[in-house]
């Protein structure tokens, strides 16, 4: 079971890893008729265009060199396998990735720039590498994308950011995919600033925590693939569940098509490119399903497929 990330831990990430990442912007975005305040923290601006290169940079800064001299491996649909690749480059040690049969061409083709092997399984071998967190055949340290404690603590410094941006902020919106990222930011925000609200947001097609905490419990889901590549999954792991249950006021459910919406007005309002998982908290604060007051919405990642983007820039406004 993962335990709450202590604040001097994600203090100590956030200086460590200070020289490899982005400080991103936290931007409002001005809109008439909001139902609330709304800023964005711009996680797309990395280096890797994701969060990812937080958590991984600070677990790997951790591991000891001789364990790191046989290379690391991790599973990953896109993002994390860019951050893991991208720290890996940076040290010269080899990097192995174990991604879905269905990740998109656009984070496929980032893995290999920055030296990533690539092995491709079918989707429940892919998730069952996350939930036992191991690949058999494989040498070197695995960084498990969700439940390194490290990783969590180095997704944590993203609370640091936003309090020290906006410390009169009400709620942080935070896209749900294993949890990594939301327990990372809660463990941040729940010992600096216990009142405001933190929110999950997952999409229809693949939410576990909201079906979770409707049942009081880990349930299993139906998984649909889509456009929405970096959140959404079978399950809640059973490591992350108690703490995912603790730190969250629940989990915000959005449609692909709001996804969309929110994609069009970040590209032609703010000139932002975000992937689905990136545009997902703001889908929720704009269908007002988080209440009012100043919002952060964490757009965690750009790396849409330019595709799938044009398709959907393309789509009449509705």
């Amino acid at each position: 079971m993962i335990e709450r990330i202590p604040l001097v831990a994600i203090q100590a990430a956030a200086e460590r890893i200070a020289a490899s990442v982005a400080r991103t912007p936290l931007l409002p975005l001005p809109l008439d008729n909001a139902p609330a305040e709304i800023y964005l923290k711009l996680e797309n601006l990395h280096p890797i265009g994701s969060f990812k290169l937080r958590g991984a940079g600070n677990a790997m800064a951790l591991a000891a060199a001789g364990e790191l001299a046989k290379g690391v491996y991790t599973a990953s649909a896109g993002n994390m396998a860019q951050g893991v690749a991208w720290n890996a480059r940076q040290l010269g040690i080899a990097c192995q990735v174990i991604v879905p049969d269905h990740a998109p061409a656009t984070k496929l083709a980032a893995i290999r720039r920055l030296g990533g092997q690539i092995i491709k399984v079918p989707f429940d071998r892919w998730w069952q590498v996350i939930v036992s967190g191991e690949f058999e055949g494989l040498d070197g340290i695995f960084i498990h994308p969700v439940s390194n404690r490290h990783v969590i603590a180095g997704n944590g410094s993203i609370g640091l950011e936003i309090l020290q941006d906006l410390p009169d902020v009400d709620a942080v919106l935070i896209p749900y995919g294993g949890g990594g990222l939301s327990l990372g930011i809660a463990s941040a925000l729940r010992a600096l600033k216990p009142k405001a609200r933190l929110y999950a947001v997952e999409v229809e097609t693949a939410a576990p925590l909201a079906a979770s905490l409707a049942a009081g419990y880990p349930v299993e889901v139906k998984y649909r693939p889509s456009f929405v590549d970096g959140i959404g999954g079978k399950s809640v792991l059973p490591e992350i569940w108690p703490l995912a249950r603790e730190l969250l006021d629940g989990s915000l459910l959005v449609s692909l098509d709001e996804v969309k919406r929110a994609i069009r007005l970040l590209a032609e309002r703010q000139q932002v490119i975000a992937e689905g998982a990136g545009a997902a908290p703001l889908a929720a604060a704009l269908a007002g399903r988080a209440g009012g007051g100043k919002l952060v919405c964490v757009v965690s990642g750009g790396n849409i497929d330019r595709k799938a983007l044009a398709g959907i820039l393309a789509e009449p406004k509705s």
